[in-house]
């Protein structure tokens, strides 16, 4: 199994700002990478970390195994506010997103995530949903699939494959992540194929953001975080495709500035809600990109409460 290696974690470090004493919140806890390194720098404070996948929390737990001042909540995080709330805490003064799939997830042939291993249909983040992409492939009709194929991953071909899906569920259904594969392969033209990349990758990622509603959660989630923040308290966000990056940009963007009508002659005085810690997005360095594959779609963004 691919070891689980954070993405970017110097650069999230040390723009969280983090300081001994005060709160911080793992809303992607996984492997614990980015939360045993903050927990290093808070002898005194105290890390609150959120996952809803029983696998990633015993890692976690595993990783965590030298320190005592931290919480594992087994929750999706766009219930954190409200779960923070039943403890007592109101206002934290970290937050991170590490947004996507846990490598050690996409490496368990079982959970269906991956189209390297053969494996049930599966993408389930939370094993206790219900929905499964197995169903998503052999029950949502053309239009709703080619939308979704559309949307989640902008693939060029989303109706060639569909059309192909619903053929060949007609046929038998497809249950396996090979099935599906193949195909997304007889679908494609061969210039596509004989392009760098899997052919499924779009096709997966597209249904993964289904099963999961992935940004609808995540655009609540988010927001819900921005209230969470104290005064000077920091949000980080890592996003590794452009429809995340885009809605942490928006909402980021949002929040930090003020509408002026143009051409009235105001003052303003009101402070926006956020102020940008950095305007350009950052991404992985040329070192990091040598070690960990994984940080090339890596984007990093943060925000200071006012």
């Amino acid at each position: 199994m691919e070891k689980h290696i954070p993405v970017l974690l110097e650069e999230v470090i040390e723009n969280l700002n983090i300081r001994d004493g005060l709160t911080y919140v793992d809303m992607t806890l996984g492997g614990a990478g980015h939360s045993s390194v903050i927990l290093s720098k808070i002898p005194n404070g105290h890390l609150y970390g959120f996952d809803q996948d029983d696998f990633a929390i015993n890692k976690a737990k595993e990783k965590l195994a030298d320190f005592s001042n931290y919480t594992i909540i087994k929750d999706n995080f766009l219930n954190a506010k409200e779960r923070l709330y039943e403890l007592g805490i109101t206002q934290v003064d970290g937050i991170l997103f590490d947004l996507g799939v846990s490598s050690f997830q996409f490496d368990i042939p079982e959970r269906g995530f991956s189209y390297k291993f053969d494996n049930e249909l599966d993408m389930r983040m939370n094993q206790s949903a219900k929905l499964t992409a197995k169903e998503i492939i052999n029950t949502y009709s053309y239009e709703d699939l080619v939308l979704i194929l559309f949307k989640y991953s902008e693939e060029k071909y989303a109706r060639r494959i569909v059309k192909n899906i619903i053929r060949e569920r007609e046929i038998k259904p497809i249950n396996t992540t090979f099935e599906l594969v193949d195909v997304i392969k007889r679908s494609l033209p061969n210039k596509v194929l004989n392009q760098k990349g899997h052919p499924a990758k779009k096709t997966f990622q597209a249904l993964r953001i289904e099963v999961n509603d992935e940004l609808n959660v995540f655009t609540k989630a988010l927001e819900n975080a921005i209230d969470l923040l104290a005064p000077k308290g920091r949000l980080a966000v890592i996003t590794f495709h452009s429809l995340e990056d885009r809605i942490c940009k928006q909402i980021f963007r949002k929040h930090s500035t003020i509408d002026v009508p143009e051409g009235v002659p105001i003052i303003v005085t009101e402070k926006p809600l956020l102020s940008l810690i950095n305007r350009k997005v950052i991404i992985a360095s040329e070192a990091e990109l040598e070690y960990n594959n994984r940080a090339h779609s890596a984007k990093l963004r943060i925000v200071e409460k006012n």
